[in-house]
């Protein structure tokens, strides 16, 4: 049994440990403030309208700069007509946000009453700060929320929504970005029976194909198409990115970074226990994804999701496990030319990582603007709120419900011409959510830190500098030592 050390807590520490360290510090101190309870709501008058209730009240939300928000910035009018409440949207790169929250909670009282929780750096070492949504479901004088809990997607419900096992909700599904297997459709069109006479397997993208065929795949291309230098591309920058990119490989294999790393990606854990990046299934993983991207652009080891984007846009790369919510731009930039599958499998399976967030009401918001805050969460995860984000020319993002894949309008577009260009996506990302398929992150209050580990050693792997045995078990070594410090319950 590891002894797991208890740090002292200060707001100086805070300031000092910044946006890699301030959960740990925001966490405790948030439970010295629990005795300094928000305001309660203000009582609803008889006959009223519920939208309408804490109308004149003005909420800050906090976001990371995404497509949904941006969309809804453009277009806060149809909120503030039926509810009467004001929002300023702040919009910040994700480290930026999360050192923000941390400050924030750490003061005891919100400055920001809605919050992006970003499930690994702000929903898993916040949970303390952040109202437990059931509060509102379930109190019959706010406006109900339309479909319930039910018709969020479960898995992002629960990856996305909750920490632990005890039935608490923190945040809606907000958005939903996953990596998955984005292709050149008028290059395997072109060269299909060529491929599939050299490599002796139908080399049409999905599920069914490995990623041996996959890597197959990328250097008959590198060899024989002169449309496009190279196969594939990878986000395999020194970079949360990088993690990212390898995790589909590693869980494909059969590797993992906790046990049970299902159950604590969807609901997490304080205390995931030893690192499993040594065992044979995680080599091997890092064995074939070193061979993968040393055949791959060789751009891919300066690229983060956005370079690699680009990349397949502009026709430096035929392919490339890359966010699904892409789609936009490539219909922009390559009309028609980009199609979508779910990532190629492993020994085990097809993974495809889940990047996806809530938005959750700071346990700090009092009075009004506990209840304003509220209403702004319903309102901008409803399905009315979402079909108009995927509409708009300025954002975009994905629905998390599954009510709004279920209309004619959505439906339709999934085929071109489409409207709704990131609709496109629908039939591969609604496989990569299904629990078989999805790919989740240790859902851990130190898992910032650990990915740091995780992708600072890959890097020296990927430079020549390690093996892919020594790199794992460099990175279980440092996983264990982060792990072995401790939370705060």
């Amino acid at each position: 049994m590891i002894k797991r050390a208890q740090p002292t807590l200060t707001r100086r520490r805070v300031l000092q440990f910044g946006s890699l360290g301030a959960g740990l510090l925001a966490t405790g101190s948030l439970a010295g403030c629990a005795s300094d309870a928000p305001a309660p709501l203000p009582d609803a008058a008889a006959g009223s309208d519920p939208w309408r209730r804490f109308a004149g009240t003005t909420i800050n939300f906090i976001s990371e700069n995404t497509a949904p928000t941006a969309a809804i910035a453009a277009n806060l009018k149809p909120f503030t007509e039926l509810t009467g409440v004001t929002v300023n949207i702040v919009n910040l790169e994700l480290q930026a946000l999360v050192q923000r929250v941390a400050l924030d909670m750490a003061g005891g009282k919100a400055q920001y009453d809605v919050v992006y929780a970003d499930p690994y750096q702000v929903l898993a070492p916040y949970s303390k700060g952040l109202c437990d949504l059931r509060e509102f479901i379930d109190d019959p004088s706010l406006p109900p929320l339309e479909n319930g809990l039910d018709d969020f997607i479960p898995t992002q419900l629960r990856a996305a929504g909750t920490f632990g096992n005890d039935g608490k909700v923190f945040a809606l599904p907000y958005d939903a970005p996953t990596m998955i297997w984005q292709y050149r459709a008028d290059i395997f069109e072109k060269y299909a029976d060529a491929m599939s006479a050299d490599l002796g397997f139908d080399p049409t993208p999905g599920a069914e194909r490995t990623w041996d065929e996959y890597r197959r795949i990328a250097a008959w291309i590198n060899d024989n198409v002169d449309e496009i230098p190279y196969g594939t591309g990878h986000q395999a920058k020194q970079h949360d990115s990088l993690q990212c990119d390898f995790s589909n490989v590693l869980w494909a294999y059969g590797g993992d970074y906790f046990e049970n790393g299902a159950e604590v990606g969807l609901a997490g854990t304080t205390d995931p226990g030893r690192c499993l990046l040594r065992e044979d299934a995680a080599v091997d993983a890092a064995t074939f994804y070193n061979d993968l991207i040393g055949i791959a652009h060789p751009g891919s080891r300066g690229w983060d999701w956005d370079g690699v984007a680009v990349a397949l846009r502009s026709g430096q790369i035929a392919m490339a496990p890359s966010w699904h919510e892409n789609a936009a731009s490539n219909e922009q930039a390559l009309p028609g030319k980009v199609e979508y599958a779910p990532l190629p499998r492993g020994p085990r399976r097809s993974a495809n990582i889940y990047g996806g967030t809530g938005i959750a009401v700071s346990a700090g918001s009092g009075g009004a603007r506990r209840g304003a805050a509220w209403l702004f969460v319903n309102w901008a995860t409803s399905p009315a709120t979402q079909l108009a984000n995927l509409r708009s020319s300025v954002g975009g993002g994905t629905p998390t419900r599954s009510s709004v894949y279920e209309l004619p309008e959505v439906q339709q577009a999934t085929h071109r011409p489409s409207q709704l260009p990131n609709i496109l996506t629908a039939p591969a990302v609604n496989t990569a959510w299904e629990a078989v398929y999805i790919g989740l992150r240790p859902k851990i209050p130190m898992w910032n830190e650990c990915d740091t580990a995780l992708f600072t050693e890959l890097s020296r792997m990927l430079a020549g500098q390690q093996s892919p045995r020594e790199a794992m078990g460099r990175a279980a070594d440092r996983i264990d030592d982060i792990v072995a410090r401790g939370w705060f319950a």
